[in-house]
């Protein structure tokens, strides 16, 4: 499927183009990889996932009240990466072996196309099982994720948009990017200060799964 798009930079200009990379803005970078993993790959992949992963949907607090997240969760990786996210300190599950595979594949896209990486040892993987389900509006701007973090995010199962937004709010500078299956979003330095991201309900059917590997300092 055809990656639907809205952004700050066209991507189908010569300069949005870069090996198959889409780069949605120049700065910060934001960058899409369609086709990151084939499609019989992402499908073996999330299947495996669906049945392996330790699934959880903790509750947290917001606003003095409990809830318990739109979504199912699991925080891999090192030993050490321990983060906290929403309230809570998470303490990692071992590295999946299909999940481990991915770190040095994605190193290699970005080295391969010039683009920012990082030394990745954790990875936040969230099950949507439906349209329904959700993430609010966030950034990935922990103190553990350090100054400028680099996320790389691949997507697995039903194409969702995910939306972004300027932190100042300002009306008419939100943007979707469609993210299809097996595709790869690089999000750069300076994306977590500048915008904060949503993945919003959507009347569309099917699980999806996104990892969103990361570096924790």
């Amino acid at each position: 499927m055809t990656s639907r798009r809205s952004g700050p930079t066209s991507a189908s200009s010569p300069q949005g183009q870069c090996g198959g990379w889409q780069r949605i803005n120049a700065d910060p970078l934001l960058a899409l990889l369609p086709g990151f993993l084939s499609p019989a790959l992402a499908t073996t992949l999330q299947q495996r996932l669906e049945q392996e992963i330790p699934w959880t949907s903790p509750t947290i607090r917001l606003y003095g009240k409990a809830h318990r997240i739109p979504r199912s969760q699991c925080w891999m990786g090192d030993t050490d990466a321990r983060y906290r996210y929403s309230g809570r300190t998470l303490e990692p599950e071992s590295w999946h072996p299909e999940i481990d595979a991915l770190r040095p594949r994605i190193d290699e896209a970005l080295r391969a196309a010039g683009l920012p990486r990082d030394g990745f040892n954790s990875v936040l993987i969230n099950r949507y099982d439906g349209g329904e389900q959700r993430m609010g509006w966030h950034s990935d701007d922990e103190p553990e994720l350090g100054n400028d973090p680099i996320v790389a995010s691949i997507s697995l199962g039903s194409e969702r948009p995910l939306r972004f937004r300027e932190k100042d709010r300002r009306p008419g500078n939100a943007f979707n990017v469609w993210l299809p299956t097996g595709s790869l979003l690089l999000m750069g330095p300076g994306c977590q200060a500048r915008w904060q991201h949503a993945l919003a309900p959507r009347a569309i059917d099917g699980v999806r799964i996104n990892l969103t590997f990361r570096c924790v300092r």
